[in-house]
């Protein structure tokens, strides 16, 4: 936030300081400026991406996790959030709290408190 401001600042600066012939900080102000804007917005697509294939990587494991204990894959009405509380169920509660999420719709904050043997995932980024 100070890096956009003090560019704003900055880029403000130069161009009131700037006469019809003399553009010399302009062209520098103005470039930083632009980067002070497209900083953030690349730091946030990084984290945004880099969780959007782990959640994908969470969603195959637990899929596989389901079919090797029943032979089917997951209820597809299951959401996102929910496979992501679902993996903190141990594997003797797993199936039977998948089944009563999709046929309840519960959210994950009432998957997590659903679980009795609680399972870290110590891998998640």
């Amino acid at each position: 936030m100070a890096l956009i401001i003090g560019s704003c600042i900055n880029l403000f600066n130069a161009c009131s300081n700037c006469t019809n012939s003399d553009h010399s900080g302009l062209y520098s102000a103005s470039l930083i400026c632009l980067i002070s804007f497209i900083l953030p917005i690349l730091y946030w697509y990084s984290r945004a991406f880099a969780l959007k294939a782990q959640d994908r990587a969470i969603r195959a494991e637990e899929n596989f996790r389901h079919f090797m204990a029943t032979g089917k894959p997951l209820d597809s009405r299951l959401r996102m959030s929910q496979v992501i509380g679902l993996r903190f169920a141990g594997d003797d509660e797993f199936v039977a709290l998948a089944k009563q999420a999709a046929e309840e719709n519960l959210s994950q904050q009432q998957i997590k408190m659903a679980v009795k043997n609680w399972k870290a995932d110590n891998n998640r980024v």
